[in-house]
């Protein structure tokens, strides 16, 4: 079987020589950027300019991530079994469409939360279309001993565009307003598109009959994710975070632009420095998983987590605290830099070719279907307790995945795992008996030195 670890020839390959891959970057990129405007800009039209309360902040919140819950399972076995640029670019069109009609009923001073509830959810099943294709799509772009170093890459910039974007945001919202900032996002749509459309790589061969039912590939997906240790593991981990951070992130810019009195512009510039965290943590992930193994240090990255929320409960207004609590940022989002490259790489290397689209749809489903609910029961909290007792109840629960991560034998990997022996099962072979690797052998693991060095997902 062979090994994932980089070989001497794969160390010397520059990736940004590769065509395909700058493509990919580019438009995914542009993409980020854009919803990192949105993300700045949107909160600040909700509350400040359509005056809505705790409660439709909420909804505005769970709407958006309904479609993920409900959609991630059918779009991640259609993005197996048909084109995945052609499903990004998709996405990408009708995302753009959508959200242009924002800044247009602003111009014509008809602009409501009704229809922002609306766009929200067109926007999030266009982004289940678009993410299920485009996350599955890397590992047929690069060589599989090259996948934690493509996804540290892609991490980092994602960071870096993230930051961008922030920033743009908050210019844009100053000297445009927060509707016609969103412009900026609906232009990074559509060059995600070109870009995706000029990509030449082959895809791989679909296998299965186009006469198979979509459910029965579902449930081949959910079979082989559940049969596998570890990428089960990984995809609770990311689960629970992803409930605790959607209770924290539905009252998060309610309670800094309102509670904290802090201004849009130092509310983008916050949102930056967390960017910048990501980078950091993506671009050092590679280089931290050869030293410490990946198992330790996404554990030390979730104990990390519930620690740096402590100056956002703490905080009352002032410049102190604003500078505090966009240093917690920038430490919170480098070890999920860190974590999320890793665990990303280890799920992408051990699942085989025609299973990628649908192993991430079992992930973005538990993930995405968690944070609907933690935005109702944040909304719940926050009207009946108060924002401040909500944020320190999702607090608690990021201790949650923490101890799924700890109580498993992947918290003691001390090396990238090896692929699959074969790259693409036979639909039969993936009904009954999904592949799965050894479980970490912790004694071997501890006998094997992996040398510090870098790689910059």
């Amino acid at each position: 079987m062979p090994s994932c670890a980089e070989t001497p020839s794969a160390v010397g390959v520059s990736l940004w020589r590769h065509r395909d891959f700058r493509r990919y970057l580019t438009g995914q990129a542009a993409s980020v950027a854009g919803s990192s405007i949105t993300q700045m800009a949107l909160p600040v039209l909700a509350v400040l300019h359509l005056n809505a309360s705790t409660a439709q902040v909420a909804w505005l919140a769970f709407l958006g991530q309904l479609p993920s819950a409900l959609l991630a399972l059918h779009a991640g076995a259609l993005a197996d079994r048909h084109s995945k640029r052609r499903q990004m670019i998709a996405g990408d069109l009708v995302s753009a469409s959508v959200l242009a009609t924002v800044p247009v009923a602003a111009v014509l001073g008809t602009l409501t939360l009704t229809q922002l509830m609306i766009v929200a959810v067109v926007q999030g099943a266009a982004s289940v279309i678009h993410d299920a294709a485009a996350i599955s799509l890397l590992p047929s772009l690069v060589d599989r001993s090259l996948i934690q170093r493509s996804n540290s890459r892609v991490g980092a910039l994602f960071a870096v565009a993230a930051t961008a974007g922030s920033h743009l945001g908050a210019a844009l919202t100053a000297l445009l307003g927060p509707a016609r900032a969103l412009l900026g996002d609906v232009a990074s749509y559509l060059i995600s598109a070109v870009c995706s459309a000029r990509i030449q790589t082959a895809e791989p061969a679909r296998a299965r009959p186009g006469s198979r039912r979509l459910r029965a590939e579902i449930g081949e997906g959910l079979r082989y994710v559940r049969g596998d240790n570890r990428l089960w593991t990984l995809t609770l981990v990311n689960a629970t975070t992803s409930f605790a951070l959607g209770l924290l992130n539905t009252l998060w810019a309610l309670y800094l632009l309102r509670a904290l009195a802090m201004s849009a512009t130092v509310f983008g510039l916050v949102l930056g420095l967390g960017a910048l965290g990501a980078a950091a943590g993506a671009l050092t992930a590679p280089a931290l998983a050869r030293r410490y193994g990946p198992g330790p240090m996404m554990l030390a990255a979730l104990a990390i987590t519930p620690l740096t929320q402590l100056p956002l409960l703490l905080a009352s207004p002032g410049r102190a605290w604003q500078i505090t609590i966009g240093a917690a940022l920038f430490l919170q989002l480098a070890g999920a830099g860190a974590a999320g490259t890793t665990q990303r790489s280890i799920r992408q290397i051990v699942t085989t070719a025609g299973m990628q689209a649908r192993m991430q749809a079992v992930s973005t489903w538990l993930t995405s279907g968690a944070r609907p609910l933690a935005a109702l029961l944040a909304g719940a909290l926050g009207t009946w307790l108060g924002v401040r007792p909500a944020l320190t109840a999702g607090t608690l629960l990021l201790l949650v995945p923490l101890v799924v991560l700890a109580r498993s034998p992947i918290r003691a990997l001390r090396h990238m795992p090896d692929p699959p022996a074969t790259t693409l099962p036979s639909p039969a072979a993936a009904r009954t008996s999904p592949p799965t690797l050894p479980a970490p052998a912790l004694a071997d693991d501890a006998r094997r030195d992996r040398s510090p060095g870098g790689d910059a997902s």
